[in-house]
């Protein structure tokens, strides 16, 4: 299974970890968006956050992985402000899909994403244990 690494005398990251150790087969998804299977997007940040980490467990899914097997998340938004000011809302919504599982990520701001209407994309890699 995948170990947390946190070292020695840190404050405990809330909501993502430091970093992350595993042995497996690895999964990586592309940059997934918060469409539907139809290419459809959800209205809203919240809404395409929810609808993007579904998309990354269903293409997990497809390699026998699970959420609890992701070691890695890298989150592109085109505002962080408006992701630092749905931080309420966007906990539910990640330990609904996602679960109290917390891997190593980052987040950064870009200027444009390639679908117009994204809000966000994220990027998984997963370990599958042997």
């Amino acid at each position: 299974m995948l170990r947390i690494l946190q070292p020695s005398g840190w404050k405990k990251p809330k909501g993502y970890a430091n970093g992350v150790m595993g042995r497996g087969t690895i999964v990586l998804t592309g940059g997934l968006v918060g469409w539907d299977a139809d290419q459809r997007f959800a209205k809203g940040f919240v809404p395409q956050v929810e609808q993007t980490l579904r998309n990354i467990v269903a293409v997990l899914a497809e390699a026998g992985a699970e959420s609890r097997h992701i070691a890695r998340l890298t989150w592109y938004v085109r505002s962080i402000e408006t992701y630092r000011n749905s931080l309420k809302e966007l906990a539910p919504v990640y330990r609904t899909v996602i679960g109290t599982h917390y891997p190593a990520m980052a987040l950064l701001e870009v200027t444009n994403l390639v679908e117009p209407e994204a809000l966000v994309e994220i990027e998984a890699t997963a370990i599958l244990p042997d």
